[in-house]
């Protein structure tokens, strides 16, 4: 299959791709802060990403495809204590101080990820059989959340992110698993972020940290490797 390499689509040939980045018995589907506090159209959104609203229709497709692949789907989400004492009331997040800097004044923002909030509800589907990583409290879905137990317990060594803020928590994940040993694959047509960092921000997870992609090519991969298994045993 293809993948892209600083932008540009080259086909994979060496076979430590396949063994190390693409083999499904080994692949786990995260899907990253899906939720309203960034998908809502209400504008007291806290922290609108208003370009990720539509990858919501094509996230649901590919993880419906993924299911029926047996791949299980983790969606991990931004929760923080009501009284915002793991944030706001404490050491504050960077990028509360930072991103409206460049973005605006963003009305409501400290209501961002509250617990008890609308703004944790998920705002793609989740199926009951899929895993919640409620614990992520920064930017990383690793920190400090229970996602590499859950991980490490299934047996999972490859992570497919899809979800928002691109440059910010896939970056930030892609970088934390890959030093994690995970391998990191990310499908460029389900994830978005700040639109003018986009492109820079799949170039470098490209070049340091997993391999950039397009979910139909992903998808063809793994229906033909489980075709090539069951011919095999009937063999």
């Amino acid at each position: 299959m293809d993948a892209y390499f600083n932008g540009i689509k080259k086909q994979l040939f060496d076979e430590r791709y396949y063994d190390l980045f693409l083999d499904i018995k080994k692949t786990a589907v995260i899907t990253i802060d899906m939720h309203l506090g960034h998908l809502s159209e209400d504008p007291d959104c806290p922290c609108p990403s208003p370009r990720a609203r539509e990858i919501i229709e094509p996230i649901n497709a590919f993880n419906d495809k993924c299911r029926q692949l047996g791949i299980p789907i983790i969606h991990v989400r931004s929760v923080l204590r009501k009284d915002g004492s793991d944030d706001i009331k404490g050491n504050i997040s960077a990028w509360r101080l930072l991103f409206p800097e460049t973005v605006g004044p963003i009305p409501g923002i400290d209501e961002h990820a509250l617990e008890g909030t609308k703004w944790t509800e998920f705002g793609i589907d989740v199926k009951e059989n899929d895993y919640i990583v409620d614990g992520k409290k920064r930017l990383s879905a690793f920190y400090p959340s229970d996602l590499e137990l859950l991980l490490r317990n299934m047996r999972k060594e490859t992570l497919i992110l899809t979800g928002t803020m691109l440059d910010c928590c896939l970056l930030s994940t892609a970088t934390e698993g890959a030093n994690r040993d995970f391998r990191i694959v990310i499908p460029r047509d389900l994830a978005r972020g700040y639109e003018s960092n986009e492109e820079a921000t799949l170039r470098i997870i490209s070049m340091y940290f997993g391999l950039v992609v397009d979910s139909p090519d992903l998808l063809n991969q793994w229906r033909g490797t489980l075709a090539e298994n069951q011919s095999s045993l009937k063999v």
